[in-house]
C-alpha cells in the first residue's frame, strides 16, 4: 500500500518565509527590527541564509510589492480570455485582480501606505512596483492606440502611462480608506474612474474640442 507523500515545510531561511517573518515582525512591533543580526537571531537564522536571499530590509519590502504586481500579471496572462479584452478591460482586470491580491496582505499594505508621509516622492518599496506596472501599462497603452480605442495626440499621450500610474495611486489610496463590506466601493472607485479615464483618452469630445481650436485658430489669421 502506497502512502501520500507529505509536502517538506518551508525552511525557515527560505525567501518565503523571511518575508513572511519580516511581516509579522512589522505588524507586531510597528517598525523593522534594530539590525539583522537581531532579527535572524530571534528565528534561529544565520545571517549568511539572510543574505543569500535579501541584501537589507528594504529589499523584502521591495519584493513584497514587486510580487504583489507580478502575481496579477501571471493570473492575467494565464487566462485564456485575456487576449480577447479590449484594453478597457484590460485596465480594469489588471486593477480588480490587484485590489483582491492585496486584500489577502492588506494589514502589512495599510502599515506601508501609513508611513508614506511625502506623496511627491515615491517610497523605495514602490520603485519595482511602479517600473513593472509602467512596463505593463505602455504596452496595453500601445495597443489601445493601435486599434483605436485611445487617440494619438501628440506631446499628451507621451504622459498616458504617467497618468495612470498616478491613477493607481489614487486607486490604492481610496482602497486603504475603503470601509465597505468586501471593499465594493473601490470595485465602483474602479470602474468609474476607468471609465472616465477611457472618456478622455478616447476618441471624443476633448479631440473635437482641439479640432474645433485648430479650426478657429486657422481661420483667425484669414
Amino acid at each position: 500500500m502506497e502512502t501520500s507523500k507529505k509536502s517538506k515545510p518551508k525552511s525557515k531561511g527560505s525567501a518565503s518565509a523571511i518575508q513572511q517573518s519580516y511581516r509579522e515582525h512589522l505588524l507586531t512591533e510597528g517598525a523593522a527590527p534594530a539590525s539583522v543580526y537581531i532579527f535572524c537571531k530571534k528565528r534561529g537564522l544565520k545571517e549568511a541564509e539572510f543574505y543569500q536571499h535579501f541584501g537589507s530590509f528594504e529589499s523584502i519590502e521591495k519584493s513584497i510589492w514587486n510580487g504583489y504586481i507580478d502575481t496579477v500579471r501571471k493570473q492575467l496572462t494565464a487566462d485564456s480570455d485575456y487576449e480577447k479584452f479590449t484594453v478597457r478591460e484590460k485596465i480594469l482586470s489588471f486593477y480588480f485582480s490587484l485590489a483582491e491580491v492585496l486584500k489577502g496582505d492588506r494589514s502589512f499594505v495599510l502599515l506601508q501606505l501609513k508611513g508614506w508621509k511625502n506623496p511627491a516622492m515615491l517610497p523605495s518599496f514602490l520603485k519595482g512596483f511602479h517600473g513593472s506596472f509602467e512596463e505593463w501599462v505602455t504596452g496595453v497603452i500601445a495597443e489601445g492606440k493601435s486599434s483605436g480605442e485611445i487617440a494619438k495626440r501628440p506631446y499628451i499621450d507621451e504622459r498616458y502611462q504617467h497618468l495612470f500610474w498616478l491613477h493607481l495611486m489614487f486607486i490604492l489610496q481610496f482602497w486603504s480608506h475603503d470601509d465597505s463590506a468586501d471593499f465594493n466601493k473601490t470595485d465602483a472607485a474602479i470602474e468609474k474612474s476607468v471609465n472616465l479615464a477611457f472618456d478622455l483618452i478616447g476618441k471624443g469630445i476633448l479631440d473635437n474640442a482641439i479640432d474645433f481650436g485648430k479650426f478657429l485658430y486657422q481661420n483667425s489669421k484669414n
